[in-house]
């Protein structure tokens, strides 16, 4: 397992390859080894990066209303790829720790490391688009500015949030917390348990 300061440069590379096309309809070319954890990492920042596109999109004012149904289904269907692609995360975290001895006073944490994984791959897209709007040739001065400051709040985020995700890291390997896993249980992508679905003839 790679270390937290790695992820970032991982995001960043997938993030930047994406706007190179710059097109919600490429195809995903990983540039890891298939199998390994950076290439898990690589693909979940994928999902991330277009489906960040698919909601600038949807948000067009005169959007054909066929049109954005089409997407907002395909905004689920991601949406569904996302959470498989956390669950598929945690698996190697759950193998990573599974040796591990538990304290008998280990605590646990609110959320497994897999969405700490995401919220780091949502934020490198946040730090990446806003610095596109700080340097935005056709944006006024003012724009620019609160581009800016919010930007230094990001990355001071980035700082805090991979500290503390070293840190719960470390308190799993030692023992200090126990790691135990929800599987996402979304009722309404389920035929069996959506009314919407289940109801009809």
């Amino acid at each position: 397992m790679i270390s937290v300061d790695k992820y970032f440069p991982i995001f960043d590379k997938c993030i930047a390859q994406y706007h190179i096309k710059d097109s919600v309809g490429q195809e995903l070319n990983n540039i890891f080894t298939e199998g390994s954890f950076e290439a898990l990492l690589y693909h979940k920042c994928w999902i991330d990066t277009v489906q960040w596109h698919f909601e600038d999109l949807i948000r067009e004012p005169s959007i054909d209303p066929k049109s954005g149904m089409e997407l907002k289904r395909k905004i689920d269907k991601s949406n569904q790829h996302r959470t498989d692609m956390v669950e598929q995360i945690d698996d190697r975290f759950l193998e990573e720790f599974s040796a591990v001895k538990v304290l008998t006073n280990a605590t646990l944490n609110t959320e497994s490391p897999a969405w700490v994984v995401d919220r780091l791959s949502i934020l490198a897209l946040k730090i990446y688009h806003m610095q596109e709007q700080a340097s935005r040739a056709d944006a006024s001065e003012d724009h620019k500015q609160k581009s800016e400051a919010r930007l230094n709040i990001l990355l001071e985020q980035k700082v805090d949030l991979t500290t503390a995700f070293e840190q719960l890291l470390e308190e799993y390997k030692s023992g200090a917390k126990t790691m135990k896993v929800y599987r996402q249980m979304k009722l309404y992508n389920d035929p069996a348990t959506n009314p919407a679905l289940y109801g009809k003839k």
